[in-house]
């Protein structure tokens, strides 16, 4: 017998159970999310922790604890992972918008010496603008770019993924991939 539940699960309301059935059940979301909702939906059913593991195909107890009072408190959003180790991100939301405004915007050859982008010539501009950041690196710009769904393409520039330009006997028109998202993440 195990000994008594610090944190026992707290009722689920049945917009939670459902959406932990679905969750639960599902080949498309990550595996973390299925797997997590398994565990609470077997705690919910009256497994104990070692058990709702077990289940969903962990090992230990101890997780499903933490999961437990995490959901207690925060509810569904406790199924996301959280920062998983590392150092913490160094650019802010602010950061990020402002390389995303270079790279969306056009390149001059005059002024920046180029006619695409490559990631040390983005490097280099968001370096020396006033109100860039002095010590943005070409990995940092990369991660960026790549998160916000934009591709290094055979044309040796970054173009934004899930649209496409397409010519058409009516002209030219763009094409937008509605499962563009779901393909990146």
């Amino acid at each position: 017998m195990s000994r008594r539940r610090k944190d026992p699960l707290r009722p689920l309301t049945d917009d939670e159970r459902q959406e932990l059935t679905h969750l639960s059940r599902s080949h498309a979301a990550p595996a973390v999310h299925v797997a997590r909702a398994a565990m609470l939906l077997a705690v919910a059913d009256g497994s104990d922790y070692q058990q709702a593991a077990r289940a969903a195909g962990r090992r230990g107890g101890d997780a499903v604890s933490h999961l437990v009072a995490r959901f207690n408190r925060e509810g569904l959003e406790a199924l996301d992972p959280r920062h998983g180790g590392g150092h913490k991100p160094s650019y802010d939301t602010a950061a990020r918008d402002r390389i995303l405004r270079e790279a969306a915007r056009i390149p001059t050859p005059e002024t920046d010496g180029t006619a695409t982008w490559s990631l040390s010539v983005l490097r280099r501009v968001l370096r020396a603008a006033p109100d860039g950041l002095p010590k943005v690196s070409t990995f940092t710009i990369w991660q960026v770019l790549r998160g916000a769904g934009y591709a290094f393409q055979r044309t040796r520039t970054w173009c934004p993924t899930g649209s496409a330009v397409r010519r058409r006997k009516a002209g030219v028109v763009t094409v937008t991939d509605p499962d563009a998202g779901a393909k990146k993440s």
